[in-house]
């Protein structure tokens, strides 16, 4: 493991959840961008599928409490459980569906208001784990840039 490409992985994760939580509002928006992203575990993400390998690596730094990595998997899960619910309101039939939905990408539907505001609701929601998740990763940054170099890569 390398102190550079450890920090690289977690300014990747930064770029990524903010992706993430921008393609939440273009879909409370109206805007179902071409890349829209489904669904996914928090395990399948660039980042999940580095905090699960590498990341939890992290756990033996004598600076890195176990409560950060902890932290992060949590907030990571619920991010990604708010956003499974804002996107099942729009597309409730893609999980009727199945593959040959998800191919052909179903309109986004119409809802009502009282469904809109629990959207909205929703997506505050979700903004205010990313908000808590970014600082989790952030005090992780501070605390490997801290680390030397020799005693990141020596973890195995």
């Amino acid at each position: 493991m390398k102190k550079d490409e450890t920090l690289k992985s977690l300014e990747n994760a930064e770029v990524e959840l903010t992706r993430f939580v921008e393609t939440a509002k273009s879909l409370i928006d109206g805007i179902d961008p071409e890349d829209r992203i489904l669904p996914t575990s928090s395990r399948e993400t660039k980042f999940g599928q580095w905090f699960y390998t590498d990341g939890q690596k992290l756990k033996i730094l004598s600076n890195n409490p176990l409560e950060c990595m902890s932290n992060i998997e949590e907030l990571h899960d619920k991010l990604h459980e708010r956003y499974r619910e804002i996107f099942d309101l729009y597309f409730a039939e893609e999980k009727k569906g199945g593959f040959l939905l998800r191919i052909f990408k179903p309109k986004q539907k119409v809802l009502t208001e009282s469904e809109l505001k629990l959207v909205n609701e929703k997506y505050l929601a979700m903004e205010q784990i990313a908000e808590e998740l970014l600082a989790e990763i952030a005090r992780l940054q501070r605390r490997l840039v801290a680390v030397s170099e020799e005693k990141i890569n020596a973890l195995v």
